[in-house]
């Protein structure tokens, strides 16, 4: 036996081990092989005690606290700290909350799930550590939903969040703290995560705009993977300008994510001000009239459409019917992929030269102890995503990955000729959160009964962004516009003139 923090098996468990890899070994076999192990054990402690190079961490921080009641009156905080960043900046003076699936060091994360709760992070990751070099001051962790595999804000193990514009109905999912501390006014600026919608979808029912920036474009590093080809982080904002602004600052390569080869960071402020004139839209009409769809919503993302036209740019519509398919083609993709690596891979699985958070995937295996705990919609994509891997070896998932390109080669075909695409980026306003009894069947539905638009552009990669239209009943209405890849910056130009030339709250 082999001494050090890793255990040679015994003869047992390596026969035990066999038979699970379907080898048949006589007991002489297993001997010799159970010998010839142990070189492999020791240069396995060799590893064990090297040290690992990891980010620095660069400013002073308190671990905060959980606040409560009036503290909290939407439930949208996990965490309430200060941490300083540097004394001038692009952000000097803004205040930033920061998703719960984001690591910052000596900081409290759960990632909106009970079993990840007692985690204190080792590390900062990437992108806060972007904000606060550029003078932001990051005031805490935005509650997330259960490992943020909801579009809906009801999974959370911290309980609902609650729209700011209507106590008792959802905030979106799974960035839920985030757009309604932007939304309520509570900070600046906030930092969301997108797999299937989770920045579009809440800031769609909470009125703000956010951006899913083309995938790769902001680095990952740090943030909890869920499915690395789908894998979103980016900006949230009550303005298109603080969206321009903090995609400014988190955008480029880190040179410890590999998604980044030749990422192209710009100046995206530079697209400030220009106006709509000359664009040309494409409103593609497969975005609207879903099964689930409200004639309202439509309606209002229809003027939006008009009122663009009335700004100067040509809008057409152009219909792509392949978008009918998008949710189809993301599905394996989310649940074979979330199954495999966020869950079974203990969040970050193999194959991959990335920054690897080792105490995040060590507290995080703990998960199987307590499978009972995680929400129903993680229960209903790991049994989806278990099965067919199981049963058809991951073929779907791998079919899903190829029929993306298709997908996303159809959306290009279109914007060979246009500047943007636009659709509304949800069928739906903001639900009823369900009742803590509710059906399991309720439950799932108003987790993921909204992603219809959404979902096509994680697994294609193009940017996209939810800008608030108007109000039904009340409750905000969001504008999806897609651009080419990298070109963010269109539809920043885009997103500014329609929010100077149309105020959202009176429509």
């Amino acid at each position: 036996m082999t001494l050090g923090t890793v255990k040679a098996p015994t003869r047992a468990q390596l026969a035990d081990l066999a038979q699970e890899l379907g080898f048949h070994m006589s007991d002489p076999e297993l001997a010799d092989y159970h010998e010839a192990l142990m070189p492999s054990i020791g240069a396995y402690n060799a590893i064990d005690r090297m040290a690992q190079e990891l980010p620095p961490v660069k400013y002073p921080r308190t671990p905060g606290y959980r606040p409560t009641g009036d503290d909290n009156p939407h439930n949208a905080w996990y965490i309430r700290t200060t941490i300083e960043g540097a004394p001038t900046g692009k952000l000097e003076g803004k205040r930033v909350a920061i998703k719960d699936n984001v690591c910052i060091a000596g900081v409290p994360m759960m990632n909106g799930a009970s079993t990840l709760e007692g985690y204190v992070p080792d590390v900062d990751a990437t992108i806060v550590t972007r904000i606060l070099d550029a003078g932001g001051t990051i005031v805490g962790k935005a509650v997330c939903e259960y490992f943020c595999f909801s579009g809906g804000s009801h999974t959370s193990a911290s309980g609902p969040v609650h729209n700011p514009h209507r106590r008792g109905h959802s905030a979106g999912g799974s960035s839920s703290g985030s757009a309604a501390l932007v939304a309520a006014g509570e900070v600046d600026l906030a930092i969301g995560g997108d797999q299937g919608g989770s920045i579009r979808i809440p800031a769609s029912f909470c009125g703000i705009c956010g951006m899913k920036a083309t995938h790769g474009l902001v680095p990952y590093t740090g943030v909890m993977p869920i499915e690395l080809t789908i894998d979103h982080t980016g900006p949230m904002s009550a303005t298109v300008a603080d969206n321009a602004l903090l995609l400014e600052v988190l955008a480029g390569p880190d040179g410890l994510d590999p998604r980044q080869q030749g990422v192209p960071a710009d100046d995206y402020t530079a697209a400030l001000g220009q106006g709509a004139a000359g664009l040309k839209i494409a409103v593609v009409p497969e975005g609207f009239g879903h099964d689930n769809s409200e004639e309202a919503v439509d309606a209002k993302v229809r003027e939006a459409a008009d009122a663009f036209r009335s700004l100067g740019a040509s809008v057409d519509e152009v219909s792509i019917p392949l978008h009918r398919m998008g949710q189809a083609i993301w599905l394996p993709i989310a649940a074979e992929g979330a199954t495999m690596q966020m869950m079974l891979g203990n969040g970050y699985g193999f194959n991959w030269k990335g920054l690897y958070v080792t105490s995040l995937l060590d507290f995080h295996a703990g998960w199987r102890a307590r499978a009972d705990e995680l929400s129903d919609t993680l229960k209903l994509t790991m049994l989806l995503g278990y099965h067919m891997v199981r049963h058809y070896r991951g073929r779907y998932y791998a079919k899903a990955q190829n029929l993306a390109r298709q997908l996303g080669a159809a959306y290009d075909r279109v914007l060979a000729d246009y500047d943007l695409l636009l659709m509304p980026t949800l069928p739906i306003k903001a639900t009823e959160i369900p009742d803590d009894n509710a059906p399991i069947g309720e439950i799932i539905a108003r987790g993921l009964e909204m992603i219809a638009n959404t979902s096509p552009f994680d697994v294609t990669g193009h940017p996209a962004m939810s800008l608030p239209c108007g109000k039904v009943d009340g409750l905000p209405v969001g504008v999806m516009l897609i651009g080419r890849r990298y070109a963010e910056k269109t539809i920043y130009q885009a997103a500014q003139a329609y929010e100077q030339g149309v105020d959202w709250r009176t429509q």
